[in-house]
């Protein structure tokens, strides 16, 4: 919230009181969001280590594209653009993808060709092949597992 943000001659003390409280809000939920996320991204560490130890690729092409379809369905329910949450999830599965490829490296863990943070995650249907994992439970809304762990 910008603390001197200039605001018409004719907004009244109400309107202003009102909008400050409006951004309170959403300040709030930002806060909320990145503590999820920093939540999340734990999980999905440890997602990485098990995955390095065992020598399983990065990324899982399966889960992502299952995970996409679970979240643009849950935004439809919540009435937020599919679109959107499909690109915000694509956004968190490159970052996962390069922590886990990066726990590999360290670990001297399995890579497979082709697996790079920089690929768009999956907009379709992966292979039958591609071995698919959960982090969380298939059809979950829990909030703390809200997209895919690739």
């Amino acid at each position: 919230m910008a603390v001197n943000e200039e605001l018409p001659a004719d907004a009244g003390q109400d309107a202003i009181n009102e909008l400050q409280g409006i951004r309170q809000s959403i300040d709030n939920i930002d806060a909320a969001l990145i503590h999820l996320l920093a939540e999340r991204f734990k999980f999905t560490q440890s997602v990485g280590r098990l995955k390095a130890q065992h020598g399983l690729p990065p990324a899982d092409p399966a889960r992502e594209f299952l995970q996409i379809q679970r979240l643009r369905g849950l935004a439809e329910d919540a009435r937020l653009d599919p679109a959107f949450a499909e690109k915000f999830l694509n956004f968190i599965i490159a970052e996962v993808i390069h922590h886990h490829e990066k726990i590999a490296g360290d670990s001297g863990g399995a890579r497979t060709a082709g697996t790079s943070a920089s690929r768009p995650a999956a907009a379709t249907p992966p292979t039958a092949s591609a071995p698919a994992e959960t982090d969380a439970p298939a059809g979950s809304t829990d909030p703390a597992h809200p997209a895919a762990s690739a």
